[in-house]
């Protein structure tokens, strides 16, 4: 079952927005470089190696975005944030990523 959320686009200050878009271009350029290093026939480990560094910039970027929501949150001094998020909704987004 899918949840959908109201203003789905992260909001918040302007340089957590432009760290959450720098990691991910960043992953965008790395998961090129895997997609390249297959292509290649490269070897095994060095393709999980990189893989494994794409994954790793998903993350972050995903807990910077949850990060943000749960600051959000507790600056408004309330069980919702400004898109609609509750704090368990965003408990249960920031643990779907572990």
């Amino acid at each position: 079952m899918t949840t959908t959320f109201d203003n789905a686009v992260p909001h918040g200050a302007p340089e957590d927005i432009a760290a959450v878009l720098g990691r991910l271009r960043r992953a965008q350029g790395q998961l090129g470089g895997v997609i390249a290093m297959i292509e290649q026939g490269r070897n095994c480990r060095d393709v999980v190696t990189q893989l494994a560094a794409v994954s790793r910039a998903l993350d972050r970027a995903g807990f910077k975005i949850i990060a943000t929501g749960l600051r959000d949150c507790i600056a408004d001094d309330s069980r919702t944030t400004r898109q609609g998020l509750t704090v368990d909704e965003l408990e249960k987004l920031f643990l779907s990523l572990a």
